[in-house]
């Protein structure tokens, strides 16, 4: 399976603008750039997309691992924070943070909280950010 996404950017790094977009259409020609990277400028950039990314392979992982375990969440709410900082050599993603909310009837608390942190494990996103702490917080509602 491939999927693919594309940037077109113009101009120098502070004053130059971007586009990017998704081979499925979700995002077409949508801005980012420097300002909406580093600053508070209109538009998206690649931390946004990446926690976006995390958050909904996290979500759909943590559902297969919850099957596995015989329990079906009703919702599971996550919200990826990506940190962006600057180290030696330049920037690098350092940390996330993954806040789930779950709500599952009857579930077992013991059992959650191990397909929490199989799917934080397993998600193929999470595999991507080697040498980045990768942190959760999982609450769960029945």
């Amino acid at each position: 399976m491939q999927r693919k996404g594309s940037a077109v950017w113009r101009g120098g790094l502070k004053d130059g603008k971007g586009t990017v977009s998704s081979e499925s259409g979700v995002l077409r020609d949508t801005q980012y750039s420097f300002a909406a990277r580093f600053e508070s400028g209109t538009g998206t950039n690649p931390e946004e997309l990446l926690a976006a990314a995390h958050a909904g392979c996290f979500s759909m992982a943590l559902s297969g691992q919850l099957g596995a375990a015989n329990m079906t969440a009703e919702e599971i709410k996550t919200t990826a924070t990506v940190s962006l900082e600057k180290v030696d050599g330049g920037f690098a993603i350092t940390k996330v943070h993954l806040d789930v909310t779950a709500k599952i009837p009857g579930a077992n608390q013991q059992a959650f909280d191990t397909a929490a942190n199989n799917a934080k494990a397993g998600c193929p996103v999470s595999k991507l950010f080697k040498g980045a702490e990768i942190s959760m917080t999982a609450k769960l509602q029945s």
